[in-house]
């Protein structure tokens, strides 16, 4: 379907039950929707936005265009949870309907103040020549879900040297005052991050640029985030317009951190390391953290990527977001592990201890669609061992370590319908270990792979006949012991 200018720009109040009704059967016969990831209810899903703990609840919105699976018109849409893992659909949150957001509710983040969750985001404009005026607006949610926007944009613009791709504010509090970062664009066409400072929420005044030593680095510097952890500062983005070097930047669009020391949040001045690439799959983007009663970082992205044409895009809805992953400085270096919440979705346990010489093998009880499993590889003479997840007749995606290369390697080439292929079908890291350990989460549509306690993660969306359903081990050139255990999530 060929979508005019005028359809991609269209308000939820403006869709007919007519076609409600058809955008809900139609996504309804999607073979590939989701069981235990959060997704849009039709429509397509893109960044997390708000994503904060108010008022006993976890709550979390995203970008979501409901009348297809099409960048258009960006509404907020509302879910909540107790606990992380099971969420509920609260709805519409934010509809574009002032002049500061005419065409659309851009991402954006919160934060609790007076009892209140308030939550920045950027409002998206273009005049009758298309050009776009981006302003930096409030809107500020209650106890009931109410939410009220601020009558007037909190930041009018960008300031001078920069154009308008000037959006997304990550907010924070610092003791009794606030500050916010928000991803720019010099007018040279680089990107970059902008830090502000408030001491109400109302009125901000701009510091200056978060001064790195990435200069050119990119033409758009999207979705920051940034946080102190195990006393090291750390600031999140996702960089447009990376070329592909060595392991690095293979996907169309990137996303990634530095850390260093504390960011100075008079001058802006921030002493940090080599940008790091978050996720080392194949959708991963515009990512968010926040912080648990208990003290813990927690990050959740988005499964997907723009400007990238996905399989369900035929069944009107596109999308999901990973699940959520604690964050920790161990020796440097940012390590991702999955939240323990997640434990709660474990039913039926299955497992296997078995050495595996030069073959593959399958175990009649090991299997399934969507689960949990646990994998250890001692790799005794083995030059590369594995696992292959949802295989089937001509299908399966593997997962593999090259002892001799000391790589490890995620091949999506046969996972099912194909798609993006001109982005490669392998993603591969630097490993050299010994032992592999690995902590899969499989769905119906998406894989999420904690590598070596979550040094890496792989993510990837794959789409696979329901029958591809096995689990199979292998080593080649020598042996392995091979430990795993499977729970399995319906």
């Amino acid at each position: 379907m060929e979508w005019t200018r005028g359809q991609r720009y269209r308000r939820l109040s403006e869709m007919t039950l007519q076609e409600q009704r058809n955008l809900q059967h139609t996504v309804e016969h999607s073979p590939w929707r989701q069981t235990f990831h959060v997704q849009p209810p039709m429509g397509l899903l893109n960044d997390p936005n708000g994503f904060c703990f108010y008022n006993g609840k976890f709550h979390l919105f995203y970008q979501w265009f409901p009348f297809g699976a099409v960048h258009g018109m960006k509404h907020w849409y509302h879910t909540t949870s107790d606990d992380l893992v099971h969420w509920e659909n609260q709805g519409l949150a934010i509809e574009p309907r002032e002049w500061f957001e005419s065409h659309g509710a851009f991402s954006g983040s919160g934060i609790v103040h007076e009892e209140s969750l308030h939550l920045l985001y950027t409002g998206n404009t273009r005049n009758k020549h298309w050009e776009r005026h981006a302003y930096q607006c409030l809107a500020v949610m209650n106890s009931h879900h109410q939410i009220q926007k601020h009558a007037d944009p909190i930041i009018e613009g960008p300031p001078k040297g920069y154009t308008h791709h000037f959006r997304d504010p990550k907010v924070w509090q610092d003791e009794d005052s606030y500050h916010l970062v928000i991803g720019a664009q010099r007018e040279n066409r680089t990107g970059c991050v902008l830090l502000y400072h408030s001491p109400d929420l109302y009125h901000w005044e701009l510091i200056g640029e978060v001064k790195t030593r990435y200069n050119d680095f990119g033409f758009m510097w999207e979705c920051p985030d940034y946080f102190e952890l195990g006393g090291k500062g750390l600031l999140l983005f996702s960089p447009q317009g990376l070329e592909p070097e060595g392991y690095h930047y293979q996907n169309i669009y990137q996303s990634g951190y530095f850390i260093g020391n504390p960011l100075n949040l008079t001058d802006g001045s921030f002493e940090h390391e080599d940008f790091e690439e978050l996720d080392a799959g194949f959708e991963f983007y515009a990512q968010q953290t926040t912080l648990t009663p208990d003290g813990r970082r927690i990050l959740i992205g988005w499964m997907g990527l723009p400007e990238i044409h996905y399989p369900t895009d035929r069944y009107q809805w596109a999308h999901c977001l990973t699940i959520p992953r604690e964050l920790a400085i161990k020796n440097g270096k940012l390590y991702q592990q999955p939240v323990h919440e997640m434990e709660k979705l474990r039913k039926t346990k299955k497992s296997v201890a078995d050495t595996i010489e030069s073959t593959t093998k399958a175990y009649e009880e090991i299997k399934g669609v969507c689960y949990e499993l646990k994998i250890e590889m001692n790799i005794q003479t083995a030059s590369t061992c594995g696992v292959k997840l949802r295989s089937g007749d001509e299908e399966e995606t593997v997962l593999y370590y090259d002892h001799k290369n000391k790589e490890i390697v995620l091949d999506r080439e046969k996972s099912g319908e194909r798609f993006a292929e001109e982005y490669g079908t392998k993603r591969i890291k630097p490993l050299n270990c010994t032992c592999l350990t690995l902590h899969i989460f499989v769905d119906v549509s998406s894989i999420e792979i904690f590598v070596n306690h979550g040094l890496y993660v792989f993510t990837t969306r794959i789409f696979p006949s329901k029958e591809s359903q096995g689990i199979e081990f292998f080593a080649e050139n020598g042996g392995v012991d091979l430990e795993a255990v499977q729970w399995d999530y319906e």
